[in-house]
């Protein structure tokens, strides 16, 4: 990333130039990229390509102001911290689901010096988790545990419950395209079975799921059923920041390449 490119991400979400890497900084610019970057899916069902490169990650955060799923959110987000002089490291995660774990490189974490960073698993934490950390880690969004496997991984887990089970060894971005392909084109994924545009906010989060926009504030939940395209992509430009031509609809044909 270049200068101004740097620049550019951090006006995106909201947030300064750290004068130094620290963990401070890692804080802010992790809780920063969840409150305006959304968890979403939408490429999958608009029909549009997913690449897993950084430059073309960074310019669907930045130029283009979506979001993505968690490939694109960290993988975009690794590559701002690199720029901004932390060591950060992919590791792949499979997913805790009703059947037991998900397929080999379901999920795409980071590990940020100390620290595990994830700002594209949806409802998560707020603030990175200390990988070495085996007690409760309390945060906004839950109390969370890291617990070691026998085989050496780390499942971690959120208020009790088993979110995904991490393992240690660095990965590169292209090892996740397998796992990016199934997830965009697989009936079984949830991904290809669900239509989603979510985001934390201060008090909550709001969640535009298919035509029913959803609110959580301080606890309590609302529902919004929504009516016409225009209303559907008026929530999506100014809740979610998204401006799209048409309104994405649940079984869009995914491209595949």
């Amino acid at each position: 990333m270049n200068d101004s490119w740097v620049n550019a991400y951090l006006t995106r979400i909201g947030a300064e130039r750290p004068s130094r890497p620290d963990a401070e900084a890692l804080r802010v610019l992790h809780l920063r990229h969840q409150l305006t970057v959304p968890f979403e899916n939408l490429s999958i069902h608009l029909g549009e390509d997913i690449v897993l490169e950084p430059g073309a990650l960074v310019a669907k955060v930045v130029d283009r102001r979506r979001g993505g799923f968690c490939y694109e959110l960290n993988g975009a987000f690794a590559t701002l911290l690199a720029a901004l002089g932390y060591e950060v490291s992919l590791l792949a995660a499979r997913v805790f689901g009703e059947n037991g774990l998900g397929i080999p490189h379901d999920h795409l974490a980071l590990r940020v010096g100390p620290w595990l960073a994830d700002v594209g698993f949806g409802g998560h934490t707020h603030y990175p988790l200390r990988l070495e950390e085996r007690g409760d880690q309390v945060d906004p969004g839950g109390v969370f545990r890291l617990a070691e496997t026998p085989d050496g991984d780390l499942d971690v887990f959120k208020d009790g419950q088993a979110q995904y089970r991490l393992e240690p060894r660095p990965r590169e971005l292209r090892d996740f395209r397998a796992g990016c392909w199934w997830h965009r084109t697989s009936p079984e994924s949830h991904f290809t079975r669900s239509l989603v545009c979510s985001l934390l906010t201060e008090s909550g989060r709001t969640t535009l799921s298919g035509r029913n926009l959803v609110r959580t504030v301080d606890g309590a939940r609302s529902e919004e059923p929504l009516g016409d395209d225009a209303e559907v992509l008026a929530a999506y430009r100014s809740v979610f920041g998204v401006t799209l031509e048409c309104v994405p609809e649940l079984g869009g044909v995914p491209v595949v390449r």
